[in-house]
């Protein structure tokens, strides 16, 4: 399907996909440390997975949340759009322990830069549509797979054998069906992530020539 161009803005939307474990987050860590955390919007694709309250807690271990249907990619589309625009949102809070939604929300305030990262975020042509660029982290599997075990034990109260049933059942032939495939809409493609600092550097560069040409033009302005 072909993507739908977004109508001109002065905030620049960067997408960052890639497969669970690649170094995604690593990468948005670094621009936000080199950009600065006050000029830079990050809604993590995860705090978007639908609530799964009403579905008994040994029943949601066993859900697909590497499938598309799993986020509210309604949500996180609504809140690009308000930020877009300079109004403020409430981002959910996602409990991985539970697969819940906590009550509290996380307030966020638009910023010239939204990051938006996540494995599913070059899926959705609506979502592509809003972004000024696109980056894929592209690393070798194992090395993701390895992450995302030590990751799902010391942070979500995972174990070996669910973590492994999990990428055997649902996140392998998920990244498969949907997130590899998606790496053909990229600008720009990063092998090894966080490792990459010539890759990363030169994105960096890109944010902050376009801060400054936003900058000129709104001293202009005045």
């Amino acid at each position: 399907m072909t993507d739908v161009r977004r109508p001109p803005s002065r905030v620049m939307i960067i997408g960052i996909c890639g497969g669970t474990g690649s170094g995604k987050t690593t990468v948005a860590q670094k621009i936000l440390e080199a950009v600065g955390a006050d000029r830079v919007v990050y809604l993590q694709q995860d705090a978007y997975y639908k609530d799964v309250s009403h579905v008994p807690l040994e029943v949601r271990h066993t859900l697909n949340f590497d499938h598309p249907d799993a986020i509210d990619t309604d949500l996180l589309i609504q809140h690009i759009e308000e930020l877009r625009a300079g109004r403020a949102i409430e981002q959910p809070v996602y409990d991985f322990t539970t697969h819940t939604r906590r009550p509290e929300t996380r307030h966020v305030e638009p910023r010239p830069i939204i990051l938006v990262e996540g494995i599913l975020v070059f899926e959705n042509p609506r979502l592509r549509a809003l972004m000024d660029l696109k980056i894929f982290v592209d690393t070798a599997d194992d090395i993701r797979f390895i992450r995302r075990l030590i990751r799902d034990i010391s942070e979500r109260g995972r174990t070996v054998e669910s973590v492994i049933a999990q990428y055997l059942e649902t996140v392998r032939p998920m990244h498969l069906e949907f997130v590899e495939p998606s790496k053909r809409y990229a600008d720009i493609i990063i092998p090894e992530g966080g490792y990459n600092v010539v890759g990363i550097d030169l994105i960096i560069e890109k944010i902050k020539a376009y801060l400054a040409e936003v900058e000129r033009a709104e001293g202009a302005a005045r």
